[in-house]
Protein backbone atom coordinates (compact mmCIF):
# COMPACT_ATOMS: atom_id res chain seq x y z
CA UNK A 1 0.00 0.00 0.00
CA UNK A 2 1.64 3.55 -0.85
CA UNK A 3 2.29 5.88 1.71
CA UNK A 4 1.75 9.78 0.82
CA UNK A 5 4.04 12.21 2.48
CA UNK A 6 2.96 15.41 3.62
CA UNK A 7 2.60 19.06 2.04
CA UNK A 8 5.34 21.73 2.15
CA UNK A 9 5.98 23.96 4.93
CA UNK A 10 7.07 27.46 3.85
CA UNK A 11 6.46 30.70 3.02
CA UNK A 12 7.34 34.00 1.24
CA UNK A 13 10.51 34.12 3.75
CA UNK A 14 12.00 30.72 2.48
CA UNK A 15 15.79 30.63 1.67
CA UNK A 16 16.64 27.22 2.89
CA UNK A 17 14.64 23.85 1.94
CA UNK A 18 15.43 21.05 4.09
CA UNK A 19 14.28 17.77 2.42
CA UNK A 20 13.68 14.20 4.18
CA UNK A 21 13.00 11.39 1.85
CA UNK A 22 9.35 10.29 2.96
CA UNK A 23 8.23 10.60 6.89
CA UNK A 24 8.39 7.67 9.22
CA UNK A 25 5.58 5.26 10.26
CA UNK A 26 5.44 7.83 13.77
CA UNK A 27 5.65 10.86 11.89
CA UNK A 28 2.76 9.79 9.56
CA UNK A 29 0.39 8.49 12.53
CA UNK A 30 1.40 11.73 14.28
CA UNK A 31 1.15 14.02 10.85
CA UNK A 32 4.12 15.66 12.21
CA UNK A 33 7.39 16.25 10.66
CA UNK A 34 10.46 14.44 12.56
CA UNK A 35 7.42 12.98 15.40
CA UNK A 36 10.17 10.00 16.08
CA UNK A 37 11.14 10.82 19.69
CA UNK A 38 14.59 9.62 19.03
CA UNK A 39 14.95 11.77 15.70
CA UNK A 40 17.32 14.64 16.35
CA UNK A 41 15.42 17.08 14.01
CA UNK A 42 13.95 18.96 16.51
CA UNK A 43 16.62 19.21 19.08
CA UNK A 44 19.45 20.52 16.18
CA UNK A 45 16.95 23.43 15.05
CA UNK A 46 16.31 24.44 18.66
CA UNK A 47 19.78 24.41 19.28
CA UNK A 48 20.36 26.46 16.11
CA UNK A 49 17.59 28.25 15.98
CA UNK A 50 17.54 29.01 19.84
CA UNK A 51 13.39 27.56 20.35
CA UNK A 52 12.42 24.60 23.26
CA UNK A 53 12.49 21.14 20.96
CA UNK A 54 9.67 20.09 23.31
CA UNK A 55 7.27 23.24 22.26
CA UNK A 56 4.20 22.38 20.37
CA UNK A 57 4.36 21.30 17.05
CA UNK A 58 2.58 24.65 15.38
CA UNK A 59 5.63 26.91 17.35
CA UNK A 60 8.17 24.69 16.12
CA UNK A 61 7.27 24.94 12.37
CA UNK A 62 6.54 28.90 13.58
CA UNK A 63 10.44 29.09 14.64
CA UNK A 64 11.80 27.04 10.98
CA UNK A 65 9.51 29.43 8.74
CA UNK A 66 10.58 32.73 10.66
CA UNK A 67 14.46 31.44 10.39
CA UNK A 68 13.67 31.27 6.46
CA UNK A 69 13.26 27.44 6.54
CA UNK A 70 10.97 25.40 4.25
CA UNK A 71 10.42 21.68 5.02
CA UNK A 72 9.30 18.97 2.60
CA UNK A 73 10.02 15.47 1.74
CA UNK A 74 11.24 14.17 -1.89
CA UNK A 75 9.17 11.11 -2.29
CA UNK A 76 5.63 12.26 -2.57
CA UNK A 77 4.89 8.65 -2.35
CA UNK A 78 6.57 5.02 -2.15
CA UNK A 79 5.78 2.07 -0.57
CA UNK A 80 8.08 0.75 2.30
CA UNK A 81 7.07 -1.70 5.26
CA UNK A 82 8.37 0.03 8.32
CA UNK A 83 10.43 3.24 8.67
CA UNK A 84 13.49 3.20 7.62
CA UNK A 85 14.76 4.26 4.50
CA UNK A 86 16.33 0.97 3.26
CA UNK A 87 12.99 -0.22 3.31
CA UNK A 88 11.42 2.15 0.42
CA UNK A 89 11.03 0.40 -2.70
CA UNK A 90 12.75 2.24 -5.07
CA UNK A 91 10.55 0.93 -8.17
CA UNK A 92 7.55 2.90 -6.17
CA UNK A 93 8.82 6.33 -5.66
CA UNK A 94 7.11 9.27 -6.56
CA UNK A 95 8.74 12.53 -6.02
CA UNK A 96 7.28 16.05 -5.53
CA UNK A 97 7.00 18.73 -7.90
CA UNK A 98 10.08 20.58 -7.67
CA UNK A 99 10.07 22.99 -10.28
CA UNK A 100 6.79 24.18 -9.61
CA UNK A 101 7.58 24.67 -5.57
CA UNK A 102 11.09 26.43 -6.48
CA UNK A 103 9.41 28.79 -9.18
CA UNK A 104 6.65 29.97 -6.17
CA UNK A 105 9.73 29.90 -3.73
CA UNK A 106 12.34 31.87 -5.57
CA UNK A 107 13.91 32.83 -2.55
CA UNK A 108 15.07 29.73 -2.08
CA UNK A 109 18.79 29.21 -2.68
CA UNK A 110 19.78 25.63 -1.04
CA UNK A 111 18.43 22.54 -0.41
CA UNK A 112 19.83 20.26 2.37
CA UNK A 113 19.09 16.72 2.39
CA UNK A 114 18.50 14.75 6.05
CA UNK A 115 20.19 11.76 4.58
CA UNK A 116 21.46 9.88 1.86
CA UNK A 117 18.36 8.69 0.46
CA UNK A 118 17.17 11.58 0.20
CA UNK A 119 19.81 12.89 -1.83
CA UNK A 120 19.91 10.27 -3.98
CA UNK A 121 15.94 9.77 -4.54
CA UNK A 122 16.65 13.72 -5.98
CA UNK A 123 19.28 12.87 -7.67
CA UNK A 124 17.41 9.99 -9.41
CA UNK A 125 14.22 11.30 -9.73
CA UNK A 126 13.98 15.40 -9.55
CA UNK A 127 14.74 16.68 -13.50
CA UNK A 128 15.40 20.57 -12.60
CA UNK A 129 16.44 22.95 -15.53
CA UNK A 130 19.42 24.41 -15.84
CA UNK A 131 19.19 27.86 -14.84
CA UNK A 132 16.70 26.59 -11.48
CA UNK A 133 19.82 23.80 -10.57
CA UNK A 134 22.17 26.41 -11.01
CA UNK A 135 20.66 28.81 -8.54
CA UNK A 136 21.02 26.19 -5.83
CA UNK A 137 23.97 24.85 -3.40
CA UNK A 138 23.05 21.38 -2.50
CA UNK A 139 24.11 20.03 0.68
CA UNK A 140 24.01 16.23 1.25
CA UNK A 141 23.91 16.19 5.68
CA UNK A 142 24.00 12.95 7.86
CA UNK A 143 20.16 11.77 8.57
CA UNK A 144 18.61 12.89 12.12
CA UNK A 145 17.13 9.72 12.26
CA UNK A 146 17.57 7.48 15.71
CA UNK A 147 18.76 4.56 12.96
CA UNK A 148 21.94 6.74 11.94
CA UNK A 149 23.33 6.10 15.60
CA UNK A 150 27.24 6.06 14.19
CA UNK A 151 26.78 10.31 14.50
CA UNK A 152 26.93 11.89 17.86
CA UNK A 153 25.12 14.72 18.50
CA UNK A 154 28.42 16.75 18.50
CA UNK A 155 29.02 15.27 15.23
CA UNK A 156 25.51 16.37 13.44
CA UNK A 157 25.51 19.88 14.68
CA UNK A 158 28.93 20.06 13.27
CA UNK A 159 28.22 18.90 9.84
CA UNK A 160 24.74 20.21 10.38
CA UNK A 161 26.05 23.96 11.23
CA UNK A 162 26.54 24.04 7.27
CA UNK A 163 23.37 25.35 7.12
CA UNK A 164 23.04 28.16 9.19
CA UNK A 165 24.87 30.42 6.23
CA UNK A 166 21.71 30.47 5.10
CA UNK A 167 19.51 31.12 7.44
CA UNK A 168 17.73 34.62 9.11
CA UNK A 169 19.23 34.16 12.42
CA UNK A 170 20.14 37.82 13.42
CA UNK A 171 18.50 37.76 16.65
CA UNK A 172 18.82 34.38 17.33
CA UNK A 173 22.17 32.69 18.18
CA UNK A 174 23.04 28.88 18.05
CA UNK A 175 23.96 27.60 21.50
CA UNK A 176 26.71 25.51 20.16
CA UNK A 177 27.77 25.62 16.96
CA UNK A 178 28.50 28.56 14.83
CA UNK A 179 28.37 28.30 10.85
Amino acid sequence: MPLAGFAPVADSRARLLILGSMPGVRSLAAGQYYAGPRNRFWPLMGEFLGFDPAMPYGRRLDELTGAGIALWDVLQSCEREGSLDASIVESTEVPNDFAAFLEKHSHIRAIAFNGQKAAKSFEKRVALSTPLRDRLDLLKLPSTSAANARYSHTVLAEEWGALLRFLDHRDRSPTSCSP
